[in-house]
């Protein structure tokens, strides 16, 4: 029994190990650029320098870089709002350098001495502020973080430089495409916004990922024979498991939101690192349950009566591991909730996600509190075990879509490198049943079993330098972009869009449900819809600023554009059916 125990030890340390491993080869990645030598650069505002200017027909910006400084291409962004209304504004670049960035790990196009940049003047009504965005580099090594300037264009078309924003936006219920963003909600509506919160946290435990997790703890019950006390103290360190990781990521969301960038629910799985590693777990979870390694029962906190120290860190840490593997979906009830939750301030958007949270813990709090719910739970026995080895099944499958999901990111390439570090993984965990008696044998295969953990974590670290090809399932729909759906919106065509991602769980249920149907496409051609789709697997700032323009911090989401110049859309339900898309459609288009 000590060696057994021992070596559960042993396993969850070494796992443990891997992932700290790779998150910290993350952290010194971010940080690698020195500040040490900053007094050897230029302030930002002497290496590029910009003169905005505006015709009768476009935004014209000419920009002067320093030599041996540059400018990143796709972080430029241009923004125009007044009073009223915030608009994005499509910019037209010119041909620049490809060089491969190390700060971004890929081949990008940036500038060197100048550029010029142009676009189309804003639908909105002068005078009107623009916030230009930019990121630029040093060749010896220094990167600076995006700059933020703005400009006042007067009525008459005249520009002025401004020390910082003078605005502040209100929502335009008459240009869905312009209209501001993070519009509050009204505080009597707050307690059913809290209540939908906690019914879309219960709808997540039955994902395929989650429940098989809740399952095995519910086991856990059936076979402890924990007084009641001790059931309730399970209860809420699971509890405080789930509440805390949900906390954890809306402190990340919204101090990323704070710093200008555009996080939502799921944004973890749009790194390829992070779905390798969540693949690892699933593989290592689904292993353990068919008896290969002694370490799942204590990591999932199923199975076996266990001490009291350990027994409650088991229960906390599965419900991290609930919500982390809950992540992918979104649930009914969930993109209201968390699309207020980003709106308000940051005392009432903790509470939404921590009802979130609750609400996802709540049916084994209630386990545990029930000794009448507990009467209905069966008998230990050898069912268990059975039992246990069926649920590995759609473990090992979500490691299946995993590596799908991944084949999308990182190519051929990336995927074959993480089954790689899979197996080594694998193998490190075979050796931990070993016991060698001499301390040299002993030696040599912890020696041997780090090799395999630093390949593996070497292996998928690698994988961020690899690209893959996005979904070719949308053949039939144009990809979405601001400026392709707002001209539709000002010519009054109808248009249907859907937010997606192969992460997606939801969004995939509804692809085989409802738009594989040849009825939607034709009924879409024969009222002259346009479909558009915006794949969201990998960053996309395009695609988190509609959401965001929409109060949603997730996907899916759909919408229905009418016939009507600048109308809005109807934002249909996050579970769909062939013949509600279909009625949405003829909805589209007015008598």
């Amino acid at each position: 029994m000590t060696n057994l125990c021992l070596s559960k030890i042993r396993a969850l340390t070494l796992l443990s190990l891997l992932t700290a491993l790779i998150s910290t080869t993350s952290l010194a990645d971010d940080f690698s650029f020195a500040d040490s030598n900053e007094d050897e650069f230029l302030r930002v505002a002497d290496a590029y320098q910009v003169l905005v200017d505006t015709t009768d027909s476009q935004i014209q910006m000419h920009w002067t870089i320093a030599p041996g400084y540059y400018l990143y291409q796709h972080q430029f962004k241009l923004e125009a709002k007044n009073a009223k209304s915030t608009e994005t504004l499509e910019l037209i670049f010119e041909p620049g350098k490809r060089k491969f960035d190390e700060y971004f790990n890929k081949e990008l196009e940036v500038y060197y001495l100048n550029t010029y940049l142009s676009s189309v003047l804003p639908s909105i009504s002068m005078p009107y502020e623009l916030k230009v965005t930019s990121q630029g580099c040093a060749d010896a090594g220094l990167c600076y973080p995006p700059r933020k300037q703005y400009f006042q264009v007067d009525a008459k078309g005249a520009v002025t430089e401004l020390e910082g924003s003078q605005l502040k936006t209100t929502a335009s219920a008459a240009n869905p495409v312009t209209q501001a963003q993070n519009t509050p909600p009204e505080s009597p509506f707050l307690p059913a916004i809290i209540l939908g919160a906690l019914l879309g946290g219960l709808i997540l435990n039955l994902m395929p990922c989650v429940f098989p997790v809740l399952s095995l703890k519910a086991l856990s019950f059936a076979s402890s024979g924990h007084a009641d006390h001790k059931q309730h103290t399970h209860g809420w360190a699971y509890t405080a498991g789930v509440v805390g990781s949900f906390l954890v990521a809306a402190a990340i969301i919204l101090t990323a939101r704070q710093a200008g960038e555009m996080l939502g629910w799921g944004f973890q799985l749009q790194q390829p690192v992070f779905v390798a590693i969540l693949a690892y777990l699933f593989l290592v979870m689904g292993l353990s349950l068919f008896g290969m390694f002694h370490i799942g029962t204590q990591f999932m906190g199923a199975g076996q009566a266990l001490t009291s120290g350990s027994g409650v860190r088991s229960s906390f840490f599965t419900g991290v591991l609930a919500a982390v593997v809950a992540s992918p979906c979104t649930a009914p009830f969930m993109a209201p909730a968390l699309g207020v939750a980003l709106t308000q301030s940051v005392f009432v958007a903790l509470i939404i996600f921590a009802s979130l949270g609750f609400g996802m813990a709540l049916p084994f709090l209630a386990l545990s509190y029930s000794p009448k719910l507990a009467n209905y739970m069966p008998k230990p026995g050898a069912w268990m075990e059975t039992l246990k080895q069926i649920l590995a099944f759609p473990l090992l499958a979500t490691c299946i879509w995993l590596l799908w999901v991944l084949g999308h990111q990182s190519g051929s390439t990336g995927t074959a490198y993480v089954l790689t570090g899979a197996l080594l993984i694998t193998f490190a965990l075979w050796l931990t049943q070993f016991s060698p008696q001499t301390l040299g044998k002993k030696l040599a295969l912890r020696v041997l079993i780090i090799v395999c953990l630093l390949a593996a974590a070497h292996l998928t670290w690698q994988i961020r330098s690899f690209t893959g090809s996005a979904s070719n399932h949308y053949e039939n729909w144009e990809p979405y972009t601001p400026a392709r759906l707002q001209a539709l919106n000002q010519t009054g065509k109808p248009v249907f869009v859907n937010l997606t991602a192969d992460w997606c769980i939801t969004c995939k249920v509804n692809e085989t449900v409802a738009f594989s149907s040849e009825a939607f496409f034709t009924r879409a051609e024969e009222l002259g819809v346009t479909l558009l789709v915006g794949d969201w697997t990998n960053p996309d700032d395009d695609i988190a600023a509609l959401l965001k323009r929409y109060n949603r911090s997730g996907i899916p989401l759909y919408m229905v554009f009418p016939n009507t110049i600048n109308a809005e859309p109807e934002i249909l339900p996050q579970l769909l059916t062939p013949d509600s898309i279909i009625d949405a459609l003829n909805r589209s288009i007015a008598e």
